[in-house]
């Protein structure tokens, strides 16, 4: 793991020496990380000189990028691709307040022991791989990565953890990694985020609270590994691998993959 070194970016990683079938993933061009809306003026100049950035994918709800705008990066592309269907969200008659969304460090205990919070724990990366409105904006994530053919390219959430490990996921998966490789990258936002998601769970364990409500701050505060090892299992049982998906929902060819390898990969 290539975590980098910045000061005003979070949740910073560089895919760059990830092991996939033999080869290495090359540096500096594969990035993921935290929204860029405190970047500081050394993060953007490192950004534009020293990994050439010339894309930048927000997967954040357009509530989020308007809370806190992306900092510009001279020489590179912002797209705003929300992976989460609001809509369908308000549909269901199971939305949450946006203000919750923005403030929600402040406020995930109580709702810890919410039903409602439980179950959207445990259905958010299945969402994200089912949902065709999620799909739509990952296939234009990958397709526009294919379609950048210099430079790097680096994609985003509010914390560079769930929408943003599976949209790595899918990378990884184009180009050939293992399965223990995916999960290890997923995985490693744990890391950044242990301080927090402990002194929660300690907060809830004071309340009273078990396993099921820590298992919200996890997935909330942190990253639930073991729910995105069920979604992987999900896309394997329905799909046969997650080649075949990207292939049939994201449609990303075998050609394609061929460009990302061939790109991004280096012996």
């Amino acid at each position: 793991m290539n975590s980098g070194t910045f000061q005003g970016i979070i949740n910073f990683r560089d895919l760059g020496g990830l092991p996939v079938a033999g080869k290495k993933v090359g540096e500096r061009l594969l990035l993921r990380s935290a929204h860029l809306g405190e970047a500081t003026d050394e993060d953007v100049r490192v950004l534009k000189e020293v990994y050439n950035l010339r894309k930048i994918f927000d997967f954040r709800t357009m509530s989020e990028f308007e809370s806190l705008p992306d900092r510009d990066i001279p020489g590179a592309e912002h797209v705003l691709l929300p992976t989460l269907d609001q809509e369908a969200e308000k549909r269901s008659g199971e939305a949450v307040p946006a203000q919750t969304w923005l403030d929600l460090p402040s406020q995930i205990v109580r709702l810890s022991f919410n039903d409602l919070f439980k179950k959207k724990a445990r259905e958010l990366y299945p969402s994200l791989v089912l949902s065709e409105f999620s799909q739509l904006q990952y296939a234009a994530f990958m397709n526009m990565i294919v379609d950048t053919a210099e430079g790097a390219v680096l994609w985003h959430c509010s914390q560079g953890k769930d929408r943003t490990g599976i949209g790595a996921a899918f990378i990884l998966g184009a180009l050939g990694a293992d399965r223990d490789t995916i999960v290890q990258d997923f995985d490693n936002s744990n890391i950044v985020y242990a301080p927090l998601v402990n002194r929660l769970c300690k907060e809830i364990e004071d309340l009273g609270g078990g396993d099921d409500e820590m298992d919200v701050v996890r997935a909330f505060m942190g990253v639930s590994t073991r729910n995105f090892c069920n979604t992987l299992d999900l896309i394997d049982k329905r799909w046969g691998s997650l080649k075949q998906y990207l292939k049939e929902c994201l449609g990303i060819t075998s050609s394609d993959m061929e460009t990302l390898s061939e790109r991004y990969l280096s012996s």
